[in-house]
């Protein structure tokens, strides 16, 4: 099959950041400041076992300190928000990782909340969420940065950029939108309410696309030359067994866009990646944040 677009490697600007992460966390160590995460689950472990695995991994590969703690089923909300104060209070543990899925007497948000913003690696938090309005972006959530990240590398000048993000979720599209307006971008945001969504596509230098719907995105949708950002996941199953693809029919939209991401090997590394770059700057925020506190007691 004929295929115009170039192959986005996540997986390369992946490492490449994971390597200055890794400098960066070394650094830190040697001023006493050993960058550690802590990974909370409840439950069931086996729907989040993967990620936990893929995060211990690139931890350790980036020179950050990894802890995963699982809890009972039945640990209450109270309990598990007690827990994450504990960790909020501990100067040893620099990013709080929440799981997900949760039992459904534990709601993700109350927990999401309970994470001091200092420590909220995932980005997650609505302080964390809304300093992205004002282009603040210390930490922002993982995956949004990461499929904006990864439109940085190529060679487009961003202002002025027509871009189109499909799906307005809280934690992806509506972050990606506000992230590429503090970059120049001109940004039409498409959801399940918008008439033709491929009218907007068609119109686009850049399509980003978070819905969680195979093939919702082909190539007849795209203007030619144009670059596609897929942050779908999704499992189907065909003729050779199951398979993980993304929101965008891979095959149509690589024979009229100039660049793509495959699913999987595109915005998932970089998202692990951006998730020890946060390790690392919500550790020397904090160490700035005590540094502060103990100058202001000595004056």
């Amino acid at each position: 099959m004929q295929m115009s677009a170039t192959i986005i490697d996540g997986k390369a600007i992946g490492a490449r950041m994971k390597e200055e992460v890794a400098a960066d966390a070394a650094a830190l160590a040697e001023k006493g400041w050993q960058p550690k995460l802590v990974s909370v689950s409840v439950g069931d472990t086996a729907a989040a076992e993967l990620y936990v695995r893929n995060q211990q991994r690139s931890a350790e590969s980036a020179g950050v300190e990894f802890e995963a703690r699982n809890y009972p089923f039945d640990t209450s909300l109270e309990q598990l928000t007690g827990i994450i104060q504990g960790l909020n209070a501990d100067p040893r543990v620099n990013g709080i990782i929440i799981q997900r899925p949760l039992p459904d007497h534990i709601p993700v948000k109350t927990l999401q909340k309970a994470v001091h913003p200092l420590k909220d690696v995932e980005g997650m938090h609505p302080a964390s969420i809304g300093n992205i309005v004002y282009n603040d972006l210390a930490l922002g959530p993982c995956t949004a940065v990461a499929a904006v990240e990864i439109l940085k590398t190529l060679p487009l000048d961003i202002e002025g950029l027509n871009v189109t993000v499909i799906g307005h979720s809280e934690i992806v599209g509506k972050p990606i939108a506000f992230l590429l307006m503090g970059l120049g971008a001109t940004v039409t945001v498409c959801h399940h309410m918008t008439r033709s969504v491929a009218m907007h596509s068609r119109a686009a230098d850049a399509v980003f696309v978070a819905v969680g719907k195979p093939g919702l995105v082909t190539g007849e949708m795209l203007k030619p030359g144009g670059v596609v950002i897929d942050i779908g996941i999704n499992r189907i199953d065909t003729p050779e067994g199951p398979r993980t693809v993304g929101d965008a029919d891979f095959d149509s939209c690589s024979q009229v866009a100039g660049w793509i991401t495959p699913v999987p090997g595109g915005v998932g590394p970089v998202t692990v990646a951006i998730l020890m770059k946060n390790a690392v700057l919500a550790t020397e925020m904090q160490m700035n944040h005590y540094r502060d506190s103990f100058a202001r007691v000595d004056m």
